[in-house]
């Protein structure tokens, strides 16, 4: 642990602002690290002073909680600000799991890191990464989108991008929209499109329901969730390449004396993958070579 954090009597560097995982649900996944950097700093921001004060006293962490929300940050961030480039250390938590991953934050970091304050991460708990490697879904690559917008043209062009991806994306919603939101994916993805809802994820009624989105719609229609819910998509089929097309076409394109990063470009654009498009762009790949 860095000396900055045992003690803060050196006020000539700044401090440092630590980002702590807090559990999602099970008091069992919290770090010792995560333990320690809350005991020592001068003060712990969080979200809901009320419900991280008694996670604070379950493990018998006396340090003072200040409120830090997105309704206020932009009020709170300069004083914070003011302490930790005195000299004095500072740890941010969310109600559950990870901070930033929709929750507030970002305004902090970004101006921490502007100042030269060293930010610090301290890992924990996540309910979209619990959720994914428990879904059966490919779990790489995938994309996060956090809550969905809830109307307008925002939530349809998110739709619209989920039902693109050609692979998984974990999505947040409250409990009494998940049934909606299952029924819109399935017009944007398609009804067979397979997909997991994860809710109370390491808690008692802990569940993870795989099916295509349109059961899991017709489920959950039916059967209201509560608690806290993950919803993992799986990404959409991806077309077959044809190499040999591939491999004439980048010839074509190098024939051209074409740039190679446009070359790369308009190879993806036929379906080629980043890797291969690359290859086929920097060299004279045959479609023997493909094989």
């Amino acid at each position: 642990m860095e000396s900055r954090l045992v003690s803060d009597e050196d006020r000539s560097t700044p401090g440092t602002l630590y980002l702590v995982s807090t559990p999602i649900g099970n008091m069992g996944d919290f770090s010792f690290r995560a333990v320690e950097v809350l005991g020592a700093v001068a003060v712990v921001l969080a979200e809901d002073t009320r419900h991280s004060r008694r996670l604070l006293d379950h493990y018998q962490i006396t340090t003072p909680l200040v409120s830090h929300h997105e309704h206020n940050a932009a009020r709170t961030t300069p004083a914070v600000m003011a302490r930790l480039t005195r000299g004095e250390s500072v740890a941010l938590i969310s109600d559950a799991g990870t901070p930033l991953l929709s929750d507030p934050g970002a305004r902090l970091v970004t101006a921490a890191i502007a100042a030269g304050v060293p930010v610090v991460p301290v890992p924990g708990a996540s309910a979209l990464l619990a959720a994914l490697v428990a879904s059966g879904l490919p779990a790489e690559p995938f994309t996060f989108f956090g809550f969905l917008a809830r109307k307008g043209k925002e939530r349809a062009a998110q739709l619209a991008t989920i039902g693109a991806l050609p692979h998984s994306a974990v999505i947040y919603e409250a409990p009494g929209r998940v049934a909606a939101t299952l029924v819109d994916l399935a017009a944007a993805a398609g009804a067979d499109r397979h997909a997991c809802v994860a809710r109370e994820i390491t808690k008692r009624f802990e569940e993870l329901r795989r099916g295509t989105l349109s059961e899991l719609a017709t489920y959950y229609e039916e059967s209201s969730p509560r608690g806290e819910v993950v919803i993992i998509v799986g990404g959409a089929a991806v077309a077959t390449v044809d190499a040999a097309s591939l491999a004439y076409g980048a010839r074509e394109l190098r024939e051209q004396r074409l740039p190679a990063r446009d070359i790369v470009r308009a190879l993806m654009d036929r379906g080629a993958s980043r890797n291969l498009a690359y290859r086929l762009a920097h060299a004279d790949t045959t479609a023997e070579d493909l094989e």
